[in-house]
Protein backbone atom coordinates (compact mmCIF):
# COMPACT_ATOMS: atom_id res chain seq x y z
CA UNK A 1 0.00 0.00 0.00
CA UNK A 2 1.36 3.32 -0.95
CA UNK A 3 2.41 5.62 1.90
CA UNK A 4 2.94 8.96 0.06
CA UNK A 5 0.22 11.66 2.79
CA UNK A 6 0.92 9.54 5.89
CA UNK A 7 4.38 9.94 6.88
CA UNK A 8 4.41 13.62 5.88
CA UNK A 9 1.92 14.18 8.10
CA UNK A 10 3.54 12.38 10.91
CA UNK A 11 6.18 14.69 10.40
CA UNK A 12 4.36 17.06 11.02
CA UNK A 13 2.59 16.37 13.75
CA UNK A 14 5.83 15.87 15.77
CA UNK A 15 6.88 19.38 14.55
CA UNK A 16 4.07 21.06 16.34
CA UNK A 17 4.50 18.88 19.36
CA UNK A 18 8.01 19.64 19.77
CA UNK A 19 6.92 23.41 19.13
CA UNK A 20 4.62 23.25 21.36
CA UNK A 21 6.39 21.97 23.71
CA UNK A 22 3.94 19.06 24.62
CA UNK A 23 5.36 16.52 27.00
CA UNK A 24 4.71 13.13 26.77
CA UNK A 25 4.38 10.13 28.59
CA UNK A 26 3.93 6.64 26.73
CA UNK A 27 4.09 3.57 28.58
CA UNK A 28 3.29 -0.03 27.62
CA UNK A 29 4.02 0.56 23.60
CA UNK A 30 5.83 -2.62 23.20
CA UNK A 31 2.73 -4.28 23.35
CA UNK A 32 1.71 -3.04 20.13
CA UNK A 33 2.93 -5.79 17.80
CA UNK A 34 5.56 -5.27 15.67
CA UNK A 35 4.09 -7.36 12.16
CA UNK A 36 0.59 -8.55 11.74
CA UNK A 37 -2.98 -7.37 12.38
CA UNK A 38 -4.24 -5.82 15.90
CA UNK A 39 -7.33 -3.87 16.65
CA UNK A 40 -5.92 -0.86 18.57
CA UNK A 41 -9.28 0.66 20.98
CA UNK A 42 -9.01 3.66 22.62
CA UNK A 43 -11.02 6.01 25.14
CA UNK A 44 -12.02 9.12 23.30
CA UNK A 45 -12.12 12.61 25.02
CA UNK A 46 -11.05 15.31 22.45
CA UNK A 47 -11.02 15.78 18.88
CA UNK A 48 -7.08 15.28 18.22
CA UNK A 49 -7.39 11.95 19.80
CA UNK A 50 -6.56 9.90 16.73
CA UNK A 51 -3.27 12.01 15.92
CA UNK A 52 -2.18 11.18 19.87
CA UNK A 53 -3.49 7.65 19.83
CA UNK A 54 -1.14 6.68 16.59
CA UNK A 55 1.75 7.92 18.55
CA UNK A 56 1.77 4.34 20.74
CA UNK A 57 2.35 2.27 17.39
CA UNK A 58 5.45 4.36 16.21
CA UNK A 59 7.85 2.77 18.30
CA UNK A 60 6.50 -0.68 17.03
CA UNK A 61 7.01 0.86 13.40
CA UNK A 62 3.47 0.64 12.73
CA UNK A 63 1.00 3.08 10.58
CA UNK A 64 -2.72 2.63 12.53
CA UNK A 65 -5.99 2.95 10.13
CA UNK A 66 -8.32 4.91 12.46
CA UNK A 67 -12.48 4.15 11.49
CA UNK A 68 -13.91 7.47 11.96
CA UNK A 69 -17.16 9.02 10.95
CA UNK A 70 -18.19 9.27 6.88
CA UNK A 71 -18.37 12.89 7.57
CA UNK A 72 -14.82 13.79 7.82
CA UNK A 73 -14.57 11.76 4.83
CA UNK A 74 -16.58 14.51 3.15
CA UNK A 75 -14.84 17.57 4.52
CA UNK A 76 -12.77 18.98 1.20
CA UNK A 77 -9.62 18.88 3.45
CA UNK A 78 -9.97 16.47 5.99
CA UNK A 79 -10.95 13.94 3.82
CA UNK A 80 -8.24 13.74 1.22
CA UNK A 81 -5.76 13.53 3.99
CA UNK A 82 -8.10 10.92 5.62
CA UNK A 83 -8.62 8.83 2.55
CA UNK A 84 -4.29 9.06 1.74
CA UNK A 85 -3.66 7.68 5.15
CA UNK A 86 -6.08 4.89 3.95
CA UNK A 87 -8.52 5.67 7.02
CA UNK A 88 -11.50 3.28 6.94
CA UNK A 89 -14.70 6.03 6.71
CA UNK A 90 -17.85 4.61 9.51
CA UNK A 91 -21.42 5.08 7.70
CA UNK A 92 -23.65 4.44 11.42
CA UNK A 93 -26.10 3.83 7.98
CA UNK A 94 -24.53 1.47 6.38
CA UNK A 95 -22.15 -0.23 9.28
CA UNK A 96 -21.42 -3.77 7.71
CA UNK A 97 -19.70 -2.19 4.98
CA UNK A 98 -17.16 -0.14 7.43
CA UNK A 99 -16.65 -3.21 8.99
CA UNK A 100 -16.16 -5.37 6.48
CA UNK A 101 -13.51 -2.88 5.52
CA UNK A 102 -12.07 -2.98 8.59
CA UNK A 103 -11.74 -7.17 8.12
CA UNK A 104 -9.92 -6.50 5.12
CA UNK A 105 -7.37 -3.97 6.75
CA UNK A 106 -7.03 -6.68 9.52
CA UNK A 107 -6.02 -9.48 7.81
CA UNK A 108 -3.89 -7.35 5.36
CA UNK A 109 -1.91 -7.24 8.57
CA UNK A 110 -2.69 -3.35 9.37
CA UNK A 111 -3.61 -2.11 12.65
CA UNK A 112 -6.65 -0.76 13.14
CA UNK A 113 -7.80 1.77 15.10
CA UNK A 114 -11.26 2.03 17.36
CA UNK A 115 -12.76 4.59 19.26
CA UNK A 116 -15.80 2.09 20.84
CA UNK A 117 -17.37 4.70 22.72
CA UNK A 118 -18.33 6.41 19.35
CA UNK A 119 -17.94 9.50 20.44
CA UNK A 120 -16.05 11.97 22.64
CA UNK A 121 -17.29 11.22 26.97
CA UNK A 122 -18.15 14.77 28.49
CA UNK A 123 -17.43 13.29 31.46
CA UNK A 124 -13.59 12.12 30.68
CA UNK A 125 -14.17 8.45 32.26
CA UNK A 126 -15.34 5.80 29.85
CA UNK A 127 -18.98 5.51 28.63
CA UNK A 128 -20.35 2.73 28.24
CA UNK A 129 -19.28 0.55 24.59
CA UNK A 130 -20.56 -1.91 22.28
CA UNK A 131 -19.29 -5.26 21.30
CA UNK A 132 -18.19 -4.29 17.52
CA UNK A 133 -14.34 -3.99 18.80
CA UNK A 134 -14.41 -7.47 19.90
CA UNK A 135 -16.31 -9.26 16.95
CA UNK A 136 -13.47 -7.61 14.78
CA UNK A 137 -10.83 -8.88 16.78
CA UNK A 138 -12.45 -12.40 16.87
CA UNK A 139 -13.68 -12.44 12.68
CA UNK A 140 -9.55 -11.01 12.18
CA UNK A 141 -7.87 -13.52 14.74
CA UNK A 142 -5.52 -10.39 16.03
CA UNK A 143 -5.32 -9.35 19.35
CA UNK A 144 -7.71 -6.52 21.29
CA UNK A 145 -5.23 -3.29 22.47
CA UNK A 146 -6.82 -1.18 25.13
CA UNK A 147 -5.35 2.55 25.22
CA UNK A 148 -5.74 5.32 26.66
CA UNK A 149 -4.85 8.87 26.72
CA UNK A 150 -5.03 11.67 29.14
CA UNK A 151 -4.12 15.56 28.22
CA UNK A 152 -5.54 15.90 24.91
CA UNK A 153 -8.92 17.09 26.65
CA UNK A 154 -7.33 20.46 27.24
CA UNK A 155 -6.14 20.96 23.89
CA UNK A 156 -9.96 20.86 21.83
CA UNK A 157 -13.11 18.99 23.19
CA UNK A 158 -16.33 18.85 23.58
CA UNK A 159 -18.18 21.99 24.20
CA UNK A 160 -15.22 23.99 25.04
CA UNK A 161 -13.45 26.52 22.69
CA UNK A 162 -9.91 25.20 21.37
CA UNK A 163 -6.97 25.79 22.70
CA UNK A 164 -4.55 24.09 20.29
CA UNK A 165 -1.33 26.23 20.55
CA UNK A 166 -1.78 25.77 24.67
CA UNK A 167 2.24 25.23 25.57
CA UNK A 168 3.52 22.32 27.47
CA UNK A 169 0.76 20.21 28.07
CA UNK A 170 1.68 17.21 29.53
CA UNK A 171 -0.31 14.66 27.51
CA UNK A 172 -0.60 10.58 28.80
CA UNK A 173 -0.51 7.48 26.89
CA UNK A 174 -0.99 4.20 28.04
CA UNK A 175 -0.96 0.80 26.71
CA UNK A 176 -2.38 -1.97 27.72
CA UNK A 177 -2.48 -5.80 28.03
CA UNK A 178 -3.26 -7.71 24.57
CA UNK A 179 -6.50 -9.65 24.99
CA UNK A 180 -7.37 -12.63 22.94
CA UNK A 181 -10.87 -13.14 22.29
CA UNK A 182 -11.97 -16.23 20.41
CA UNK A 183 -14.71 -17.20 18.51
CA UNK A 184 -17.18 -19.27 20.91
CA UNK A 185 -16.68 -16.44 23.96
CA UNK A 186 -19.56 -14.62 25.66
CA UNK A 187 -18.31 -10.82 23.55
CA UNK A 188 -20.38 -9.00 26.23
CA UNK A 189 -18.11 -10.44 28.82
CA UNK A 190 -15.33 -9.52 26.84
CA UNK A 191 -16.51 -5.92 26.11
CA UNK A 192 -17.49 -5.68 29.70
CA UNK A 193 -13.49 -6.57 30.79
CA UNK A 194 -11.99 -4.38 27.80
CA UNK A 195 -14.04 -1.97 29.32
CA UNK A 196 -12.80 -2.69 32.46
CA UNK A 197 -9.22 -2.53 31.18
CA UNK A 198 -9.35 0.97 29.35
CA UNK A 199 -11.63 2.67 32.91
CA UNK A 200 -8.23 1.50 35.19
CA UNK A 201 -5.55 2.58 32.52
CA UNK A 202 -7.32 5.74 32.76
CA UNK A 203 -7.57 6.14 36.34
CA UNK A 204 -4.27 5.33 36.71
CA UNK A 205 -3.06 7.76 34.05
CA UNK A 206 -5.40 10.81 35.83
CA UNK A 207 -3.91 10.30 39.06
CA UNK A 208 -0.34 10.06 37.81
CA UNK A 209 -1.05 13.14 35.66
CA UNK A 210 1.71 15.51 36.72
CA UNK A 211 -0.59 18.74 36.80
CA UNK A 212 -3.58 20.07 38.57
CA UNK A 213 -5.94 22.14 37.26
CA UNK A 214 -5.80 25.86 38.28
CA UNK A 215 -8.49 27.77 39.95
CA UNK A 216 -11.01 28.33 36.89
CA UNK A 217 -9.92 25.24 34.60
CA UNK A 218 -11.19 22.45 37.07
CA UNK A 219 -13.64 21.85 33.38
CA UNK A 220 -10.72 19.35 32.29
CA UNK A 221 -10.83 17.14 35.67
CA UNK A 222 -13.44 14.50 36.01
CA UNK A 223 -15.88 15.08 38.67
CA UNK A 224 -14.70 12.02 40.78
CA UNK A 225 -11.60 13.82 41.22
CA UNK A 226 -13.21 16.68 42.37
CA UNK A 227 -13.08 18.35 38.97
CA UNK A 228 -16.04 20.33 36.99
CA UNK A 229 -16.27 18.12 34.20
CA UNK A 230 -20.59 16.39 34.21
CA UNK A 231 -20.63 13.30 35.95
CA UNK A 232 -21.40 9.96 33.73
CA UNK A 233 -24.96 10.51 34.20
CA UNK A 234 -25.51 14.56 33.09
CA UNK A 235 -23.03 13.73 30.60
CA UNK A 236 -25.29 10.93 29.58
CA UNK A 237 -28.35 13.29 29.50
CA UNK A 238 -25.87 16.61 27.59
CA UNK A 239 -25.52 13.43 24.71
CA UNK A 240 -28.59 12.42 24.53
CA UNK A 241 -30.07 16.40 24.00
CA UNK A 242 -27.57 16.81 21.56
CA UNK A 243 -29.18 13.63 19.54
CA UNK A 244 -32.31 14.95 19.52
CA UNK A 245 -31.46 18.59 18.55
CA UNK A 246 -29.11 16.67 15.68
CA UNK A 247 -32.44 14.35 14.76
CA UNK A 248 -34.59 17.47 14.63
CA UNK A 249 -32.07 19.18 12.82
CA UNK A 250 -32.11 16.17 10.09
CA UNK A 251 -35.93 16.18 9.81
CA UNK A 252 -36.15 19.88 9.19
Amino acid sequence: MSEIVYPPVIKAAQGVFKALDIKFRLEGTERIPRTGGAVLVSNHISYLDFIFAGLAAHPSGRLVRFMAKKEIFDHRIGGPLMRGMHHIPVDRQAGAASFKAALTALKGGEVVGVFAEATISRSFTVKDIKNGAVRMAVAGDVPLIPLTLWGPQRLWTKGRPRKLLQRGVPVTILVGEPMYPKRGDDYDKATRDLRGQLSELLEKAQREYPELPKTGQEWWQPAYLGGSAPTPEEAEALDLKELERRKSDRDA
